[in-house]
């Protein structure tokens, strides 16, 4: 997959999930670096942030391989199907297996906050794919 494929395609995801919470403000993900590794056929490793204004959700969704996150600022909510939320803030680190169904939100009265995120996940597959309500 070509670079500017990916892009569009990891843009598109992110569409996806934002429109299902078309009321709420929108999550600015950014793609920071992407490569292919070199010693795990078919896997790639991702870098980015997801900068949540107050009020943002990012929806429920999985992702094709592990998510290795950290609160780079503010205060974030991570929700994980069947679980209780997790508050996180600046310094807190988090991790997402494959295929775990789960939510990412700014904290309810606060400015929101800024995530940053390593992703390995499988080559050719959508960064993120929405699950509905995460049920």
């Amino acid at each position: 997959m070509s670079a500017s494929t990916w892009i569009v395609a990891a843009t598109l995801g992110a569409y996806l999930i934002a429109a299902a919470y078309a009321d709420t403000p929108a999550a600015k993900r950014t793609m920071l670096e992407r490569h292919d590794l070199t010693d795990v056929e078919g896997k790639e490793v991702i870098l980015g942030t997801a900068e949540l204004p107050s009020g943002a959700v990012i929806g429920w969704h999985i992702h094709y391989g592990d998510e290795s996150g950290y609160v780079l600022e503010g205060h974030l909510v991570l929700r994980v199907k069947g679980q209780p939320d997790r508050v996180l803030k600046a310094g807190d680190h988090f991790f997402n297996p494959a295929g775990l169904v789960h939510s990412l939100a700014a904290e309810p009265g606060t400015e929101g906050g800024t995530a940053l995120s390593t992703w390995i996940v499988a080559k050719g597959k959508p960064l993120a794919e929405p699950v509905g309500d995460g049920t």
